[in-house]
């Protein structure tokens, strides 16, 4: 195999796929070249950027005899136009595949509008300008997202490969991930499995809520789990793990049972518990998964930070 590697100008990737007999194009060549995943040797295909034996092709599904010559032109990566910016980025585990970033409360995670800034995008960008480009554009791929109040631990690809091997964990469910949320009043049962549909509120389209299937047809299955970690007089410490990934899911759910989470403006109780908490309590404290590296497992903890850590300290256990 011969490559140029410039990520600034187009690589030329020659192979010749020898016992690749009755296998797909793209699966071949994602096992030739591993540096870049099936799909975006698919998308390469489909932009008409592999040749096979001297002939272009735009069938990735195209069944090999074995012994094939591919030329691959891969276009340079461009920017983006996103902008860098010095903020401080706690970050809790990185390799040369994906970083695991404490998002601090108050932060988006992407920009949702041109020339917005202050996310924890550009912070990535800053902290690591050699940063391989996603999807063929400079810039971090973002594996999931946490809610703007929500602080925590977030998974970021640093290389389409790593953005598509974690991506396949998310859609497989096999994701570990534990929430810490402050509820208000003492939750019973003490620990339960919340299997509750989640849909968009058709009185309020900003927000989500608990509807049925045969009310919406946009609502979707949705399933929390919780269990008690520490009990007060008035509320409850929970360590929450969401088995689906629906937006706002952990807040609809606790607020559906009954046990709205802390300073939660929007599903929560009007009346603030804590008048100098500016956040609702909920942390993403835990992530367990897989590294694209070599496939070990990894558990990155955050602790809560000091803003919730000192309501925690203000509460006297019971029980």
């Amino acid at each position: 195999m011969t490559t140029s590697l410039d990520s600034h100008s187009e690589q030329i990737i020659e192979v010749t796929l020898d016992n690749a007999r009755g296998d797909r194009l793209d699966h071949a060549l994602a096992t030739a070249v591993p540096d870049y995943s099936r799909m975006q040797w698919q998308r390469l295909i489909q932009e008409k950027r592999v040749t096979l034996n001297g002939r272009i092709t735009t069938k990735a599904s195209l069944r090999l005899n074995g012994g094939e010559r591919i030329t691959a032109v891969i276009p340079p990566v461009v920017e983006t136009g996103l902008v860098a910016e010095d903020i401080p980025l706690d970050v809790r585990y990185e390799d040369e595949d994906i970083l695991v970033v404490n998002k601090p409360a108050g932060m988006v995670t992407h920009p949702s509008q041109p020339n917005e800034q202050g996310t924890l995008v550009n912070a990535i960008l800053y902290h690591y300008p050699d940063l391989e480009g996603i999807g063929g554009e400079r810039r971090p791929g973002i594996v999931h997202r946490l809610d703007k109040h929500t602080s925590g631990l977030l998974i970021i690809a640093r290389n389409d490969r790593a953005l598509w091997f974690m991506q396949d964990q998310f859609k497989k469910r096999t994701i570990g991930k534990r929430y810490l949320a402050l509820v208000e009043g003492q939750i019973q049962p003490p620990a339960a499995l919340i299997d509750a549909p989640i849909g968009r509120d058709p009185n309020n389209r900003k927000k989500m809520a608990v509807i049925p299937p045969n009310v919406s047809a946009m609502s979707r299955r949705a399933r929390t789990r919780y269990e008690t970690v520490t009990r007060y007089d008035n509320f409850t410490l929970v360590a929450c793990a969401p088995l689906t990934g629906r937006t706002h899911q952990i807040r609809v759910h606790l607020a559906y049972v009954g046990y709205p989470i802390v300073c939660d403006h929007i599903y929560g109780r009007r009346k603030k518990s804590f008048a100098d908490l500016r956040r609702h309590f909920l942390h993403a404290a835990e992530l367990t998964f897989r590294r694209p590296s070599d496939n070990a497992e990894l558990t990155i903890a955050a602790e809560l930070p000091p803003e919730l850590q000192i309501i925690i300290d203000s509460l006297t256990p019971i029980g």
